[in-house]
């Protein structure tokens, strides 16, 4: 999980007018988005909580109490000290993952959005619209799913309400998971796109346990859920297919996937899957779409990148442990492919715009490290509002070619394998080791894979913003920014990617 606090809010008592604020909160936002409101108090209680529960791990110090009221300069302090402390447990996986942490993050969002008047009651039953792929008389083949839902149900709840409505058996739900997504025109801004291009799917963020997919859809009107396999190796598509329910919804997310032209296809080879599709061959429609490289690739917005020339506009795509870039240049198109293997690290570079940000798309960048040849390394850097769901993608890749690893030599045990990739990508979280410092202003993060790492390291770094803002009232103007490695990081503190560490000369 990435936490960031941007700024803070003074609030008043009920009842309470004028004089000083009663108390300050502050604003969390998890992997990019506003997910809550908690007081010190609070946090100091949640790390007194994790400190009873970890006892395998290493809790970073927590921000201490003052008897006396905070100046300005000492709220900024704590503020930062307290982003600092989120950022470290976020990144250990034996913290990020544990029950407690995840249902205390839900409920600070439920007690958030009661007390902003998002929601009525924490017992409030709602319906949720669930775009799932099963079929029909339209193209591409999506239907819309209602079920009903409490508003404090998180992720995996609602995930098998939307299973059990689906008569998928409970044993298949790991293959699966809930986006948010939205619909959205042909981006005239993107050189591949044509005004005659059907509606395209942008994939905003996958759900995950902490949050409650029907308030976190409120901050990212207008969306909808969107339900697609979770898992990124293709020989797991041997589990669904001895079942007719989880058959069908792979099948017709590969028809959507087609005619989207998420999955590439040669004019031969489109009118080879027209004619399966036809006569209603879904398993010999599966086969031969397997045969290509871009199946099981998830496909992003047109994103601008600085390779191979600065603000070059791109469209990417990530699967089959690799990142592609697919640019056009003239009246040619071309795709460049950048292996996972070879990638030594990866950052995410996050600007909120304070209280715009919950409702405003935040800034995002991602930037990867690449050895383009044999002691060459270069940044490349991928501007887009998915640049977050663009690193969880790249962590559950690493994770099932780190998982493939450590089996390889006494075989593979599949439900485990599978339970990786799944709650990888539920809890971002990196590493078991971590190195932190902390100075005035900022704050730093610094994790380092160890052997028995299972998602790769990010770096993350936090500071004011720059930028000119509005003057608010009720809250701190901070921003958090995600900085990438310069030149001082180098060495024995650059975050890397364990997955790289495999790399031999053959492979340049």
């Amino acid at each position: 999980m990435h936490f960031s606090i941007p700024d803070t809010q003074e609030q008043y008592a009920e009842g309470a007018s004028g004089g000083s604020p009663t108390y300050t909160v502050y604003n969390i936002y998890i992997n990019g988005n506003y997910h809550c409101c908690l007081r010190y108090k609070q946090l100091h209680a949640l790390h007194e909580q994790l400190r009873r529960r970890c006892t395998d791990a290493s809790l970073p110090p927590f921000p201490p109490k003052r008897l006396l009221p905070l100046s300005n300069s000492q709220l900024e302090t704590r503020r930062a000290a307290l982003e600092h402390y989120l950022q470290i447990i976020g990144q250990d996986s034996r913290i990020a993952r544990l029950s407690y942490l995840q249902q205390f993050l839900q409920r600070a969002q439920l007690e958030t959005a009661l007390a902003e008047g998002s929601v009525g009651n924490e017992n409030e039953q709602q319906q949720l619209q669930v775009e799932v792929y099963t079929g029909g008389h339209v193209s591409p083949p999506v239907v819309q799913l209602l079920v009903n839902c409490h508003v404090q149900q998180n992720a995996s709840s609602v995930l098998q309400t939307v299973c059990h409505a689906l008569q998928l058996p409970p044993e298949l739900m790991q293959f699966f998971c809930l986006y948010l997504m939205r619909q959205v025109e042909g981006n005239p801004e993107s050189p591949l796109s044509s005004p005659d291009d059907p509606p395209n799917v942008l994939l905003l963020r996958r759900l995950m346990d902490f949050e409650s997919p029907f308030i976190t859809r409120l901050h990212a009107q207008p969306c909808q859920l969107l339900l697609r396999t979770c898992y990124w190796n293709a020989r797991w598509d041997a589990k669904l297919l001895g079942n007719s329910v989880a058959l069908n919804l792979l099948y017709h997310q590969t028809l959507s996937d087609v005619a989207r032209e998420w999955i590439i296809c040669t004019p031969e080879m489109r009118r080879q899957l027209s004619s399966l599709q036809m006569q209603s061959r879904p398993l010999q429609y599966l086969e031969l779409v397997r045969q290509l490289p871009s199946y099981g690739c998830l496909q992003f917005g047109a994103a601008q990148v600085d390779y191979p020339q600065l603000e070059t506009q791109a469209l990417v795509t990530i699967g089959n442990r690799e990142l592609s870039l697919r640019t056009a240049r003239g009246a040619k198109i071309y795709e460049t492919k950048f292996r996972v293997t070879r990638m030594r690290c990866w950052r995410v570079s996050a600007m909120h715009n304070t209280f715009e940000s919950r409702d405003q798309p935040t800034q995002l960048q991602l930037s990867f490290e690449y050895l383009m040849s044999k002691q060459t390394l270069r940044w490349i850097t991928i501007t887009s509002q998915q640049a977050m769901l663009m690193s969880v993608s790249l962590q559950g890749m690493v994770d099932e070619l780190l998982h493939n690893d450590n089996n390889s030599s006494g075989g593979s045990d599949d439900e485990q394998e599978a339970s990786t990739s799944r709650g990888a990508s539920e809890s971002t979280s990196s590493t078991t080791s971590s190195v932190s410092s902390f100075t005035s202003g900022t704050s730093t993060t610094t994790t380092t894979s160890t052997a028995k790492a299972t998602t790769p390291p990010v770096k993350f770094l936090a500071q004011h913003c720059r930028q000119p803002h509005n003057k608010l009232t009720t809250a701190r103007t901070f921003a958090a920014v995600f900085f990438r490695n310069d030149a001082n990081d180098a060495g024995s503190t650059s975050v890397r990617n364990e997955a790289f560490e495999g790399i031999g000369d053959d492979d340049l």
